[in-house]
């Protein structure tokens, strides 16, 4: 269903809009999670490093695909905001023109690179095999993976956060049966866990565009929306490249920086990967409302700065800011005094010495939430606003940082200093953030009373 985020009380508007994003991304770990435990479980510790090696890798993919696709986004509620219907399914059409075009050539470069990429991240000779299996089999299969996340943040951007999330709940529980399925019954090994999250994908992908058909008319494209006419159109497209690329390459950075720190993990050995694997997915889920959170405040924001309206903009994100502190704190919480238990759940009892290594990482980790908290606030704050240049500068810090610790650190003292990379970045990132968020709602709220001041001059 479509809501309009400019009109009621904000917190309750996001609190509701957030919601079956939490449910959705927590089935969206699913993918994943599903993959780490039946691998890890069925296959051994070894399968479970091969994917654990080139998850970063995965994440880094995923990353500038879904950062292009709610960049795209941003310019559809925005138009959307702004009561632009026109505009709205002229938005979908240009973003499906370039999503095709964008992953059709980085399917291509990253199937040819990904041999050498794997070296480069120093892949264990023991694991290679399964780890270039499975992330070739995510690439063939990334139309998919960008289709789902554009129509996913199409409909988001139109206030209805609930549609992706049946159609995610019903992929998930597909992707774990055909993961039992493929590896269990047809034996594939760890290619089968790759299959069953491309195929449980395209679902998803068909699930929304039957579900838009039916249900949102608004977005029923017409012939003249495909057409492109380079003198009238290429603004627009420009228009969504200035953001979507900018998204993307901020989503690409951290997944490089994550990236980078799996190759430092990487030679360390497999039962670092392992523990390193386990520890990263716990953390995911972890910080899932607040990532949610922060979605729901993109969408927020992008719809009001459509309709102009900076002082609802600033309480809505102060109050999500209080809000995300908040979950900050308790699930620092549960990960300081829970977070064995829970590495159990992906490696079994049967490994002390790895649940031990896993639960360091998270009690460090936990500590900076608090920043990581204010990292999705901000950042989709200004998302929203079509301002992704400070977030891309941001990332770069972070990875700058990230990069530099995890060296660094593990030269000095191991293992442990992988640990400390991430959370010092973050406090980095949170900052930068924060000022260019205040800087920049600042000049939007002082450009607005200089034009309310000129009307009435202009009125007298």
């Amino acid at each position: 269903m479509i809501n309009d985020l400019t009109k009621g009380a904000p917190v309750k508007l996001m609190l509701l809009f957030s919601i079956p994003l939490l449910i959705g991304n927590i089935f969206q770990q699913f993918y994943n999670i599903a993959d780490i435990i039946i691998v890890g479980r069925t296959l051994g510790i070894n399968a479970l490093a091969s994917v654990g090696a080139v998850s970063p890798l995965f994440f880094l993919i995923m990353f500038i695909l879904v950062g292009l696709t709610n960049g795209f986004a941003v310019i559809t509620g925005q138009r959307f905001g702004a009561k632009d219907f026109d505009g709205v399914r002229k938005s979908v059409a240009m973003s499906c023109i370039l999503g095709f075009v964008f992953t059709a050539l980085f399917t291509i470069v990253c199937s040819v690179l990904m041999k050498y990429i794997l070296i480069w991240m120093n892949v264990p000779v023991e694991i290679f095999k399964d780890a270039f299996d499975y992330i070739q089999i995510i690439v063939y299969g990334l139309m998919v993976v960008t289709f789902y996340n554009m129509l996913a943040s199409i409909i988001r951007a139109l206030g209805d956060s609930m549609t992706p999330l049946y159609c995610l709940i019903l992929a998930s529980v597909l992707n774990i049966f055909l993961a039992l399925l493929f590896i269990l019954k047809f034996h594939w090994g760890v290619a089968g866990s790759a299959f069953a999250v491309v195929v449980s994908q395209g679902i998803s992908v068909i699930l929304c565009l039957l579900y838009v058909k039916k249900h949102f008319p608004i977005l029923h494209l017409k012939k003249s929306d495909w057409k492109f006419n380079w003198k009238e159109d290429y603004k627009f497209a420009l228009e969504h490249l200035n953001v979507g690329f900018p998204m993307a390459m901020q989503f690409a950075i951290l997944g490089l920086s994550v990236l980078i720190i799996q190759c430092v993990c990487n030679s360390f050995g497999a039962d670092i990967i392992a523990s390193f694997t386990a520890a990263l997915r716990i953390e995911q889920m972890a910080t899932l409302p607040m990532i949610s959170f922060g979605v729901a405040l993109a969408t927020f924001v992008a719809q009001n700065f459509g309709a102009n309206n900076f002082s609802r903009i600033r309480y809505g994100v102060k109050r999500a800011s209080l809000i995300n502190i908040g979950l900050s704190l308790f699930m620092a919480f549960v990960m300081h005094f829970y977070g064995g238990d829970l590495v159990r759940v992906f490696i079994g009892d049967g490994n002390n010495s790895i649940v031990k290594l896993a639960h360091d990482y998270l009690f460090v980790s936990s500590l900076f939430y608090f920043f990581l908290a204010q990292i999705f606030i901000y950042r989709n704050a200004l998302q929203g606003l079509g301002r992704a240049t400070i977030p891309l500068f941001a990332s770069i810090g972070e990875l700058l940082v990230r990069a530099w610790v995890a060296i660094y650190l593990a030269i000095k003292i191991g293992y442990l200093g992988v640990f400390y990379a991430g959370p010092i970045a973050w406090v980095t990132a949170s900052l930068v953030l924060a000022i260019g968020y205040y800087s920049t709602i600042k000049t939007f709220i002082f450009k607005k009373q200089q034009e309310l001041r000129r009307g009435r001059f202009n009125n007298d």
